[in-house]
Parts: structure tokens; C-alpha cells; sequence
């Protein structure tokens, strides 16, 4: 075997076939490293919170901590559930029904709430809308929603009573067609 061929066969920096160059397989693993790291990071930013500035961030930024101890204990103390009928996979520009069922903590449908659902675009704060509810029996409420563009919304439903206030938030992904 000459020289020259055992050469080629070796995994070597001075082997000019790219297969058996470290710096070949250096190259192709930096390139797999920053692909997956950016596939993290765009999944990251589908699944976790949208990050929107609310408008009075300042206010509500005061005391957090307190604040939200006090949202937790007045959840608690109304005691209210909820169960929600929401479509799995509402489409763009189609008119879907949303339904929630309210009980009161001893288990009685709370009957004359005024229900509303904030349905905003993280990417498009001017397509944001409002819908209201209305009460179709004891405690069961409907609403129609038609969501004017595709992608990913956040629903915030608002449950008034009186004084008492109860709200939560879904995510919907809306599709074509």
C-alpha cells in the first residue's frame, strides 16, 4: 500500500477527504447545535406566556406578591367552578360556539353573572375583541366567537356577580381550512 493511500484513509486534519477531517464533523455538529437550540427557543415561544405589556404594567407591578395573595384568597373564599365547552379546533372566519357552566360553591348554578370573553393577538394587539355571554339556563352561558385571523389567541373569560369577580384564561390556535 503506498503512502499516499494510507494517508487517505486516515482520520486526520491534513486528510483532504471531508469524511475524515475532524473539522468536517466540527463544522456539521456547530450547524446541529445552533439548529436545535433555535427549534428550543421558537417551541419556548409557542408554549409559554405571550409576554404582552399590559397598559397600567406599572400599577399592578406594585405590591405583586400582595396582590396576587389577595386574587388567590377571593378565588378561594367565592369557591365558584367552572366547566367550559370551547371548540377543539376553531377555524379562521368561522363562526364557533363557546358555552361555560358556572356552580357556586354549594353546587348551585350561579344564575344572572355577566359574562364576557377578551380574545386578543399576542402579534396584533388591533385585532382584539370582546364578546358577551348570555345565559341560556341555570348557570349555562353561550357565546359565539368569530376569530378574524389564524394563529394563536389568548381567551380571557371574566365571570361577574355582583361584587364578585372570577376570570381565567385558555389559549386557541386558530386554523384554515
Amino acid at each position: 500500500m503506498s503512502e499516499l493511500s494510507m494517508k487517505n484513509n486516515l482520520f486526520s486534519q491534513d486528510n483532504p477527504r471531508a469524511t475524515k477531517n475532524p473539522w468536517f464533523y466540527g463544522v456539521i455538529g456547530l450547524i446541529v447545535v445552533v439548529v436545535t437550540v433555535n427549534i428550543i427557543f421558537i417551541s419556548m415561544a409557542f408554549i409559554t406566556n405571550p409576554g404582552l405589556v399590559d397598559k397600567n404594567y406599572y400599577e399592578k407591578g406594585q405590591d405583586y406578591e400582595k396582590n396576587m395573595a389577595k386574587y388567590r384568597a377571593a378565588r378561594s373564599a367565592l369557591g365558584w367552578n367552572y366547566q367550559t365547552d370551547f371548540p377543539v379546533n376553531p377555524l379562521i372566519n368561522k363562526r364557533e360556539l363557546y358555552r361555560i357552566t358556572v356552580v357556586d360553591k354549594v353546587g348551585q348554578p350561579l344564575t344572572a353573572a355577566n359574562i364576557s370573553v377578551l380574545a386578543y393577538r399576542p402579534s396584533d394587539a388591533s385585532a382584539d375583541f370582546t364578546a358577551e355571554f348570555s345565559e341560556i339556563g341555570a348557570g349555562i352561558y353561550e357565546g359565539h366567537i368569530t376569530y378574524p385571523l389564524k394563529g394563536i389567541w389568548e381567551i380571557t373569560v371574566d365571570i361577574k356577580h355582583g361584587e364578585d369577580k372570577y376570570d381565567f384564561t385558555r389559549r386557541a390556535s386558530i386554523v384554515t381550512l
